[in-house]
């Protein structure tokens, strides 16, 4: 494999395996297998002393983590219909909408947790018929990547599909998913059917309360002069944890 043999030739010549990585676009695991029994020396540039953090890139860290918070407290705890409105919205954007069966595709691990346990408590789910199929570059870890998606989607390796195993094409894509993009299938028109319903209520007018109709009418500077807080804000609640269930109000 020439990925293989340009990562140990590299390795050789001091790189370590995240910059190793970087370069030929694959996963840091699989570099780490190829090169196990390469001798490593450390340069001294390597082992010297970390440059300190950009201020900029200092502020930006912390303006993320006072934002994450700040999500916190706006969502609170979502109760069972806001976790409906939820799983319909993420649907809308990441869902098949080809009639006939449901399918969800997607990369992140949070969206793909928070999807399954939204189908599974909202509809009559038959566990047998779940489908998932990965999307994989070559030269990563197939075996690693099943079972990291059976774990995250809950369904039995036996119910995984064949993989698609895609060519590496650095021109394309240098950053690879280390465990590549899930496919979530359940072959039933009438639950596919019940979740389109959700999201076109959704996104039509007569499915959003008169304050958010209104809403749209403010200018951007008289929302920023003084609008007030959304309405129904405590009947939120914010998932910490990729794959952490919901708690929703009432649950406690």
């Amino acid at each position: 494999m020439v990925e293989q043999e340009q990562a140990r030739e590299l390795r050789a010549q001091a790189w370590t395996i995240p910059d190793i990585a970087v370069k030929l676009g694959v996963a840091k695991s699989s570099v780490s297998l190829w090169v196990r029994d390469v001798q490593f020396t450390p340069s001294k540039r390597r082992t010297g002393p970390r440059h300190r953090p950009h201020p900029g890139q200092r502020r930006k860290a912390e303006q993320i983590v006072a934002l994450d918070r700040e999500g916190v407290a706006r969502l609170g705890v979502l109760n069972d219909q806001a976790f409906l409105a939820a799983g319909a919205a993420l649907y809308a954007g990441e869902g098949s909408k080809t009639e006939g069966s449901v399918s969800f595709a997607n990369s992140d691990v949070a969206m793909v947790s928070f999807f399954c346990e939204w189908l599974r408590t909202f509809f009559p789910i038959d566990e047998s018929r779940l489908r998932v199929r990965i999307y994989l570059h070559q030269g990563l870890d197939l075996e690693a990547a099943t079972n990291h998606w059976s774990a995250v989607t809950g369904v039995p390796v036996a119910q995984f599909r064949k993989p698609y195993r895609a060519a590496p094409d650095p021109s394309i894509r240098k950053n690879k998913h280390e465990f590549g993009c899930v496919y979530v299938r359940y072959g039933c028109s009438k639950t596919h059917r019940a979740i389109m319903g959700l999201c076109r209520a959704l996104l039509s007018s007569s499915g959003r309360s008169g304050v958010a109709q209104s809403a749209e009418q403010f200018t951007v500077n008289e929302l920023v002069g003084g609008s007030s807080p959304s309405p129904g804000a405590s009947g939120f609640e914010f998932r910490t944890g990729a794959c952490s269930s919901v708690v929703r109000a009432g649950d406690s």
